[in-house]
Parts: C-alpha cells; structure tokens; sequence
C-alpha cells in the first residue's frame, strides 16, 4: 500500500508540473502568471533592486505666472480687441482674466470720473488671485496727473501726483525694491504695463520679442551712458559701481559709455545684441541703427517721454519701434527726481534673478505715479530653474540666490513639512548657481530662505 501511494504522488507531480510546459494556452497563461520579472511592479509590489522613488523638489518662486496676469481690453477699440487677442494666445492667459472696458479711443487722458468706472468694472470682473495688470492700447495714457500703468496699479489718488506746482516728489510705493513674488496679496499693487503698439504687426512683433526672451540667459551687452545733458544723467553717477559689481565670471556685461565731458559721443550706434541701454537724453538719436536682444530693457530719463505714441521730446514708443521689449517715461513734468525714474541697479537685479520685465521695472521706480511702463510684462529671461535627479545626489541649477543670502536645502517626508536642513548655501557674487546636494530617502526636497 504504502508503495502505491509513492507511486501516485510521483504521477501527480509530474503532471503538475507537465502542464506549464506542454503548449496548452491555458496552462501555459497560468504559469506566467505566477512568474514575476524582476524589473516590473505587480500589484504594488516593487522590484528588490529598485532605489527609492524619486523626491519632489520643491524650487523658489521667483515671479508671477500668465494665469496671475489680468489683461484689459477696450472694446471700443479695434487695435485693443487684436493685441489682446493675441496676447492671450501667445502667453496661454485664461480667458477668465480678460476684462472687458469701454474707453473713449484716441483721446491721451481720462478723466478721474471716467477712470472711476473702468476701475470699478475691472475690480467686478477680475477673478482672485490677479497679481498684475497688462492694458492693451496706447491711449488714454494719462489719468488726469497719473500715468494710466500706475492709476490701474495704485488706484487714482492725488498723493501719486506733483500738486503743489513747480518740482515736488510724490509718494513711495512698497513695490520699490521689494522681493515679493505675489505683489498684489504683500502690498495691494498689481503692477501695470501697457502693451503699446500703433499696428497689430508691431505689438505682435513686441509680444514675440517677450516671448522669445523667456529663459535665454543672454549675455548681451548692457550700455550705461553719461551724457552731456547734465540735468538728465542725474542717475550716471551709480553706473561705474553698477558696472563694477557685475565684472566677474557668470555676471553680466556691462559698459559704462562716459561722456560727460563731450569728448566722445553721447549715443550707442550701430550695435549688437543690447539688452540694456540706459541714458539721459531729451532725444536719444541712432536706436534703430541697434540691434536689441529679445527681453531688452531701455529707457531714457526725460520730462515726456511716456507721452505716447508721439511726444514733444522722444517717446518711448520709439524704444519700442526700435527692438527694445520694454521701457519707461513720465507722462507730466517730473523734473529730474531720480526716484521717479527706474533705479538702474534694481532693475537689473530683479530681472537677472528671475522676475517678469513688468515686476523688475516696477520694483525699480520708489515714485512711478507719473510714469508709464510700457513693454511685453511676462518677459522672463532668467527664470528657468532645473533639477537633476541622479543615485546619489540632486542638482539644482538656479538665479534665485543673491550675494549675502543664506538659503537651505531641506528635506521633508510631506509637503507641509517638519523640514530638515540638509546643506546651507551662500554666494559670493551674482551668477547663475548650481547647487549639488545629497540625495536622501525623503520624499521632498525644497531650496528655500529660511
């Protein structure tokens, strides 16, 4: 008995295992089923030999987005209705953020009544989270003594503006030289800049250019000029220390042009690859012999330049016309306050570390109640941060650190945190960084200011 039984158990074992083998579709389906290949993940089981998944990273915020831009449109004005069509596709704004407004067309100032209502539309029609503004027509460019960029940005209001006659500052704004990235929720501004073109083919060609900027990391030339017109070069006597800073490998290059004496020439001519060129000059001749890399930024400290498309003196639009995607210009009689005019130092710092043309050149203006900023406003040539993930270590490539910060990279096991300081990080001069860290089995990994 005991003989047949080893017998039948012999049998069954071999018919068992005979069945994965002998070409039936049904037994050979049952068998790769039981089969596990090393190198895949079947119902939630992983791979012995794989690593830990891949972190998170978690990267600094260093300027608004199109989704936070809201984009005002006079209906009233074909030329308006086409440049906001066309930004909004060339940028990939939501729909929800367009507001519609109805302006009197071809008229340089409205009036505080008339600004009143388009303002209370805007505020019932923008939806939350709006940090910044872009207006979509050349005029009106004036609300009674304000700019139009600052009465949309600011609200209309008497302190913005000289009332006392003859040269008087204005007030300040807590935008100036603030690093806020969220500019409306930290100080209730939304920078303005307004799209200004006098066809559909230049403003295209000026929302190209700012598209075209976007994470180029350019190295063109910047050009700080010291003119012979002594009330208006107010600001060159910062521009050799300007200059200085930024004279190291990963910095910018800069030029200070000085001709304060007349011995040379108080104009850029015929020149490649501008990004900055900033002067004082009523007239400012030869701009469109120049050739401006896209995300230019060029201004020239004058009483009317902001008077657009034309002015008694030389309008901004020019810089436009010329190349240029961006620039600035006092639409009253500002007389030379240097606070009323972009801090060349800031606008530069806040562009080259990450911000939107429109959050540099406001950030840079301490009283801009009289001036207007015109230009494509998301323009962002340093903005692009990078991550990459290997075994042992995470790299991250990134403009966000300035000279005498203290940032961290931490690791956390969720999104809220608690973090833990991994490494700290400090620069000696501004350049573009990259930061190697070690790689640990956390779930995120932040670089952060603490």
């Amino acid at each position: 008995m005991g003989g047949q039984r080893w017998w039948v158990l012999l049998l069954g074992a071999v018919l068992w295992f005979g069945c994965g083998d002998d070409g039936d579709d049904d037994g050979g389906d049952a068998m790769d089923a039981s089969v596990v290949d090393a190198s895949d993940e079947v119902d939630g089981f992983v791979p012995i030999d794989a690593g830990p998944p891949e972190p998170t990273v978690i990267l600094p915020r260093l300027g608004i987005e199109a989704d936070e831009l809201g984009v005002l449109v006079n209906d009233d004005d074909p030329l308006s209705v086409a440049i906001a069509e066309a930004y909004v596709a060339a940028r990939g704004i939501p729909e929800a953020n367009v507001v519609h407004l109805t302006l009197p067309v071809g008229e340089a100032v409205l009036s505080r009544d008339a600004f009143a209502t388009a303002e209370g539309a805007m505020n019932d029609a923008l939806p939350e989270g709006i940090q910044a503004l872009a207006l979509t027509w050349t005029q009106p460019y004036r609300v009674d003594c304000m700019s139009i960029t600052s009465a949309f940005a600011l609200g209309f209001d008497e302190m913005y503006c000289n009332t006392v006659g003859g040269c008087a500052g204005t007030a300040a704004v807590e935008t100036y030289r603030s690093l806020s990235t969220h500019p409306f929720e930290d100080h209730g501004v939304r920078p303005t800049m307004m799209i200004a073109a006098t066809s559909e083919e230049g403003a295209e060609a000026l929302i190209a250019r700012g598209v075209a900027a976007d994470d180029t990391f350019p190295g063109g030339d910047g050009y700080l000029v010291n003119t012979t017109d002594g009330a208006r070069t107010v600001r060159a006597p910062t521009f050799p220390a300007i200059v200085s800073a930024w004279e190291h490998e990963g910095g910018l290059n800069l030029i200070y042009v000085d001709n304060g004496d007349g011995s040379g020439s108080n104009l850029v001519e015929d020149t490649e690859d501008i990004l900055f060129y900033f002067t004082g000059l009523a007239r400012v001749d030869g701009i469109g012999s120049n050739t401006y890399l896209p995300g230019a930024i060029t201004d020239h400290l004058t009483s009317f330049g902001g008077r657009v498309p034309t002015s008694g003196q030389m309008s901004i639009m020019e810089w436009l016309d010329a190349g240029s995607t961006g620039s600035y210009g006092t639409v009253v009689e500002p007389c030379n306050f240097t606070q009323k005019f972009p801090n060349v130092a800031t606008v530069i710092d806040r562009y080259f570390h990450g911000a939107t043309l429109v959050e540099a050149y406001w950030g840079a203006v301490q009283w801009p109640g009289e001036g207007l900023f015109v230009g494509e406003p998301l323009a962002r040539p340093y903005g692009e941060q990078t991550v990459t993930i290997g075994a042992d270590d995470i790299t991250i490539e990134t403009n966000a650190i300035r000279p005498g910060e203290t940032w961290a990279v931490q690791t956390g096991e969720s999104e809220d945190g608690p973090w833990t300081t991994q490494m700290e990080v400090t620069v000696e001069v501004d350049a573009r960084q990259t930061i190697v860290a070690p790689r640990t089995a956390a779930a995120f990994v932040r670089l952060t200011k603490p």
